[in-house]
This record gives C-alpha cells, structure tokens and sequence, in this order.
C-alpha cells in the first residue's frame, strides 16, 4: 500500500516535470517567434536566453529567501497572567498538557479532600473580590 502510494507520487512529479518542461520551451518558441521580425534571429535569441537567466535568477532568489527567511524583529515581550501561559503551553505542547490533566485527575481522584479544599479557596477567592 506505501509502495504503491511512493510510486504514484513518483510518476505524478515526473509528469508534472515533464509537462513544465514542455511548457518553457514552448514559450522560448514564442517570445523567439514574436521578437524575430521586430529585432531579427540573432537579438531574438538573445532576449529568450536573457528571459530564461531572468527566470532562473528569480527562482534562485525564491529558493534562498525560502531557506533562510529574514527574521522578523521581536517585540518586548508581554506580561501574560497564568492562564494565557498554560493555554500558550497547552498549544505548544499538547502531550504534555494532556498528561497534566490526567495527572491532576488522578489526584483528586486520589485525594477528595484536597481537591475540594482547592475548589473551595477558588470560589472564596472569586466571592471575596470586588465588583466592577
């Protein structure tokens, strides 16, 4: 099943290659026949290879911002409270925060009495803060 997954990948790149292929050299023949009665043979010529080196610069400059893009400036970095941080830490690391989860889950699963004195000094702390 992979094998045959690998092979047709293969032949899909080798005719998309192929195709591409077909596609510059067909529009080298074009330029070259549109710029030949205007400039001549020789000049025509010459502005299909300049258009060609022109094509392979740019690719050149593409494939080398690609593998070393610029780095972007970083910002003073922002005070987050905790719950913006353990989101932050959740995306960045999801098996980890899943293990946590479990793990906290097992101790109050463990400890009732724990857990429900944690659940009560939230909530005293929630009823205690003023109002806006």
């Amino acid at each position: 099943m992979i094998l045959k997954k690998a092979i047709l990948i293969a032949c899909a790149l080798a005719a998309l290659s192929a195709a591409s292929a077909v596609g510059v050299v067909a529009a080298a023949f074009a330029l070259y026949a549109a710029l030949r009665p205007l400039i001549g043979p020789a000049w025509s010529a010459a502005a299909v290879s300049a258009a060609a080196g022109a094509m392979i610069g740019l690719g050149g400059l593409a494939a080398a911002l690609a593998a070393n893009p610029p780095k972007p400036k970083k910002a003073a970095p922002e005070e987050k409270d905790l719950l913006s941080r353990l989101i932050e830490l959740a995306r960045d690391k999801p098996i980890v925060a899943a293990s946590a989860v479990l793990a906290a889950g097992a101790v109050a699963f463990k400890n009732p009495k724990v857990t429900a004195a944690i659940v009560s000094a939230f909530m005293a702390g929630r009823d205690s803060a003023p109002k806006k």
